[in-house]
Formats: structure tokens, sequence, C-alpha cells
């Protein structure tokens, strides 16, 4: 598999590269206790320690964390917006999660923020709903 996040492998623990290989891999969103219990033959344990590598991950840029299910995905899009606004269409029915980017809306948040004075640390916006596959059925 020759995807962009493989190259960050070497600067990662062990334990990061686990989990970031868990979450490449996973069909969809997983929480922190989902990861333990797929990597305990891995010699995992405790909470902490996923904790700890989503840390590093989420600080990396190579995964994200979805507020609104207290859950986490692999960066689909490694570096291209390492700053500025990520937005993921997350669906009801069957957990599909899309990560995107759109300039138009990161402009306008961008310019409401200058306007206003604030210094935005993050943009993250998710939409809830039902994707075209589910849509389809």
């Amino acid at each position: 598999m020759t995807s962009e996040h493989h190259h960050h492998h070497h600067e990662l623990t062990r334990n990061q590269s686990l989990v970031l290989d868990t979450l490449e891999k996973a069909d969809g969103p997983l929480s922190a206790y989902t990861i333990l219990d797929r990597l305990r033959d891995n010699g995992f344990r405790a909470p902490l320690q996923v904790y700890r590598a989503l840390e590093k991950l989420l600080g990396a840029g190579l995964v994200h964390r979805l507020e609104s299910l207290n859950a986490f995905v692999a960066c689909a899009h490694p570096n291209c917006h390492k700053q500025g606004m990520i937005a993921f269409a997350i669906c009801s029915e069957c957990g599909k999660v899309d990560e995107f980017a759109d300039d138009v809306v990161e402009n306008r948040l961008g310019s409401w923020a200058r306007d206003n004075s604030f210094k935005a640390e993050k943009t993250i916006i998710e939409l809830r709903g039902t994707c075209a596959a589910c849509l389809q059925s």
C-alpha cells in the first residue's frame, strides 16, 4: 500500500505506528477503547497507551478526532491541511466518513475571524446525515 502516511511511520514509536495502522485499516471511525481492544494482542493493556499515541498522532496531523462521535479516523490527506479547515461528512446509517476541505468555506470563516479579531486555532466541521449509497438503498 503506497499511502502518503507511510513515510511518517519511521518517525513514530511502535505504539503510535500500531494505532495509526489500526485506524488506516478500519472501515470507519474508532473509539479509543475499540482501538485498545484491537491492539490487546500487541501488548496494549491500558487506555492511557492508546490516548498517548493518539495525542502524538493528532499533533502530527495523521489522525483526526470526530468530536460528535468521540472517535478517531486516519487523515485521508496528510499535509494538505496542517492549517485551515477540515470537514467531515458522517453517514448516520453506515458510519462512512468522508474527509474534505472547501476553500470557499475556509475563506469565509477566515474573513469572519479577521473581521472580529478572532484567532482561530483549528476549524473542524462535521456534517451528519445520509451518504449517497445509503440514500439509494
